[in-house]
């Protein structure tokens, strides 16, 4: 009998056609907006599907489990799988994946470094200027911004993107420092980088900061009100990782009482809603949650997350699986 693949969103077509060339029943959910739980527990239920691709929008929890016991393999198409609770799969012997792709944490490093330069350079802002009619010529005192060369880089996190991130950084002529729960001798070696004990060391000597770690209790608001309060007030801080690891109304009250000078951030606290704050705010750069965006980074992401699912039909080890 062919199996049966539901994905909870449009994803590139490179994924969905690995499936169908293996003879599998796909089904895709046609609108493009996130799925309402409501709605994707009704299509399992009813669907009676063998595989599902979810994406980080999707709470996959025992209620969808218990909604679609014929499902026994969540592939997630991200890196990131905070949103399955992986201890009820486990239980319920069902199979989690991911899809850590290379070029996606290429991507970010890419995205991530594009916003320090535009902090720095405050090139938003001057955008801005120019779109509502307020250029009038050169003038010497005009957005006058900050170099980063010879400036100090702090990575939250230097796994594969922030080993990334570092190696973008030392070839801007930035000083690296990092703190992990693991040192990474790689990033020490390749890039000079100095480990710091602390997150705190880090914030008390970098004037950027760029976050690269996982969402987990440890690391859910670990930026708020007192450790904004160890950075410099010329620092930047820069998320491209998951948007609760900041207390956001921290962070607004880091920036409208200049305690630091900028942010960027990719993800939000409680996305996609953003905080009339930080939307009002003129030391923030906002993007809506693209720095995975490119095409290299997630055709191989589709990829990934089709072949979790070929694998696992087909009797071979799932490469990616995340709850072993």
């Amino acid at each position: 009998m062919s199996k049966k693949v539901f994905i909870t969103r449009k994803i590139p077509e490179v994924g969905i056609k690995m499936l169908r060339d293996k003879g599998y029943e796909v089904d895709v959910y046609p609108k493009d907006k996130v799925l309402p739980k409501k709605k994707l527990i009704h299509i399992l239920k009813k669907g009676g599907y063998d595989g599902v691709i979810s994406l980080l929008t999707d709470k996959i929890d025992v209620s969808v489990f218990e909604a679609a016991p014929s499902v026994k393999i969540y592939s997630n198409y991200a890196t990131g799988f905070d949103n399955i609770d992986i201890t009820e799969a486990k239980k319920r012997v069902i199979v989690v994946a991911n899809a850590p792709a290379d070029l996606a944490s290429e991507a970010v490093a890419e995205h991530t470094i594009a916003l320090m330069l535009a902090l720095a350079a405050r090139v938003v802002e001057a955008d801005e200027f120019v779109r509502r009619g307020h250029y009038e010529g050169w003038a010497p005192m005009n957005f006058i911004g900050t170099d980063i060369l010879g400036k100090t880089l702090g990575l939250i996190g230097a796994g594969r993107i922030g080993e990334k991130v570092a190696k973008y950084g030392k070839a801007l002529g930035m000083k690296i420092l990092y703190t992990d729960v693991v040192k990474n001798d790689c990033v020490e070696k390749d890039c000079g980088a100095n480990y710091c004990a602390s997150v705190e060391e880090v914030l008390k000597q970098s004037d950027i900061v760029s976050i690269h770690v996982p969402l987990l209790d440890s690391t859910k608001h670990l930026m708020n009100d007192e450790r904004f309060s160890i950075m410099k007030p010329t620092a930047f801080l820069v998320n491209t990782s998951r948007g609760s690891i900041i207390e956001e109304k921290a962070l607004e009250n880091a920036l409208r009482k200049n305690i630091i000078a900028g942010a960027a951030l990719d993800v939000f606290e409680f996305e996609p809603k953003i905080s009339s704050g930080l939307l009002q705010s003129q030391k923030i750069i906002l993007t809506p949650h693209i720095a995975s965006a490119s095409i290299e980074a997630r055709n191989q992401m589709a990829e990934l997350a089709a072949q979790n699912i070929i694998d696992f039909f087909e009797g071979v080890e799932v490469k990616h699986i995340v709850n072993p």
